[in-house]
C-alpha cells in the first residue's frame, strides 16, 4: 500500500445485525489499487467479496448492515465518511460498478438510452439530446451494433451479452477513475465471457482506469488481473501479484482453490479435489485461523490464534495469513504446482 494508491482500504470491518445475532461479514480487510491496475478479489461464495466492495460504494443496507471500523480512501476522499447526498454525487462519477446480473440491475421500464443518459444528466448536467448522443457513442464503444436503434429498446429486448455491455456503457458514462466489476461474466457463456473480459481490458488500458474485479473463477483472474487478494471467512488470507498467487501459493486455501479447478494441463482423467468441510460460522468466528478446520496442514496454534499477514521475504507485496510462514513453523513440502494453470496465462 503506497501513498500513490488510487484506492486504499485499511482495516475494514462490516457487520450485519440479524434476528440470529451479529454476522461479522468482513473482518479487517486491507488492500490498495493503483491507477491503471486490475485487482482481483477471489474466494468462494460467502467469503465477503461483494460485501467489501458494496460497502465502499455505500450500497449495503444500513440497518441491518454497518461499517464498524476502517477507512477506504479514493483519491484522497474517505468514502466511509461521506453522507448519503455526497456519496450519490461521488458514486457514478468517480467510481462505477458493473453488477453481477444485469437483468435485475437495469430498470425494465426504461429504455437503455434513458438509463445511460440519466447518469450523464445527474453528474454532468447535460440535457437529453446531449446525453443521448454520448449514450450512443458509449454503446458503440462497447461494440453494440446499431447503437441508435438500441437506445430506444428495453432491457428485455437485449441478449445477456448485450445487457452486460449496456451496463458497462452505463458505468463508464462519466469516465470514473475506479470501476468495480462484481462477477461481471457469471451469467454468460464462455465465448461472450471472453469478449467482455477483452473489452474491459481494452477500455481500462485506454482510459488508465483502475478495476476491482470480484470473481470466484481463477481462469478469469489469470486472464485479466495484475494483483490478487484471496478472501476467506471475511479476511484476506493471501495477496500478491498474479504469478505469485498462482505459482508460489503460500496459503493452503489458495492451493485448495487451484486443486479444485479443472485444467487441460497433463492428465485429462485427473480427479478434481474439492475442499472438504464448510466455511466457519461468521455469527461466531473462530479465535484461530478461519481455515484451520478444513486445512490439511493445520497445527495446534492454528486453532488457537489467528495468524498475522506474513510478508514474503523474496517477493515484496506477496503476503500470506498462515502460521506455516512463521520462521518457527516446521518445514513442509512446496504448496504449489508450477504448471497447474499454465494454459490460462495467455
Amino acid at each position: 500500500m503506497t501513498a500513490s494508491s488510487l484506492l486504499a482500504v485499511k482495516n475494514l470491518h462490516v457487520e450485519f445485525e440479524t434476528y440470529g445475532g451479529t454476522v461479522k461479514a468482513v473482518r479487517g480487510v486491507d488492500f490498495a489499487v493503483q491507477r491503471g491496475e486490475v485487482l482481483a478479489i477471489v474466494g468462494e461464495s460467502g467469503c465477503g467479496k461483494s460485501v467489501t466492495v458494496q460497502s465502499l460504494m455505500g450500497l449495503i443496507p444500513m440497518p441491518p448492515g454497518k461499517v464498524t471500523a476502517g477507512s477506504a480512501t479514493l483519491d484522497g476522499v474517505d468514502l466511509l465518511t461521506l453522507n448519503p447526498k455526497a456519496m450519490n454525487q461521488f458514486r457514478g462519477k468517480e467510481m462505477g460498478m458493473i453488477f453481477q446480473d444485469p437483468m435485475t440491475s437495469l430498470n425494465p421500464t426504461m429504455t437503455i438510452g434513458d438509463q445511460i443518459a440519466e447518469t450523464l444528466k445527474v453528474h454532468r448536467g447535460l440535457n437529453s439530446t446531449e446525453a443521448l448522443s454520448i449514450a450512443k457513442d458509449l454503446l458503440l464503444k462497447t461494440r453494440i451494433p446499431e447503437a441508435e436503434r438500441r437506445l430506444q429498446q428495453y432491457p428485455f429486448e437485449f441478449s445477456g451479452g448485450m445487457l452486460q455491455r449496456a451496463m458497462i456503457a452505463q458505468s463508464l458514462a462519466c469516465s470514473p477513475s475506479l470501476l468495480i466489476a462484481d462477477e461481471p461474466t457469471t451469467a454468460l457463456d464462455v465465448t461472450i465471457q471472453a469478449q467482455i473480459l477483452d473489452l474491459l481490458k481494452e477500455l481500462q488500458a485506454k482510459d488508465d482506469m483502475a478495476i476491482v474485479l470480484i470473481t470466484h473463477d481463477l481462469a478469469v483472474v489469470a486472464r485479466t488481473a495484475q494483483h490478487v487478494c484471496v478472501m476467506y471467512a471475511g479476511q484476506i488470507v493471501e495477496q500478491g501479484g498474479v504469478d505469485e498467487i498462482f505459482y508460489q501459493s503460500a496459503h493452503p486455501y489458495t492451493v485448495g482453490l487451484k486443486l479444485a479447478m479443472p485444467t487441460n494441463v497433463g492428465d485429462y482423467n485427473k480427479t478434481l479435489n474439492p475442499i472438504p468441510g464448510s466455511p466457519p460460522d461468521l455469527f461466531a468466528p473462530p479465535t484461530g485461523c478461519g481455515y484451520a478446520a478444513r486445512c490439511p496442514q493445520a497445527m495446534q496454534i492454528c486453532h488457537q490464534q489467528n495468524p498475522p499477514l506474513y510478508p514474503d521475504q523474496t517477493n515484496p507485496g506477496h503476503a500470506s495469513r498462515c502460521w506455516l510462514q512463521d520462521p518457527k513453523a516446521p518445514k513442509v513440502s512446496a504448496l504449489y504446482q508450477p504448471n497447474l494453470i499454465a494454459s490460462d496465462r495467455s
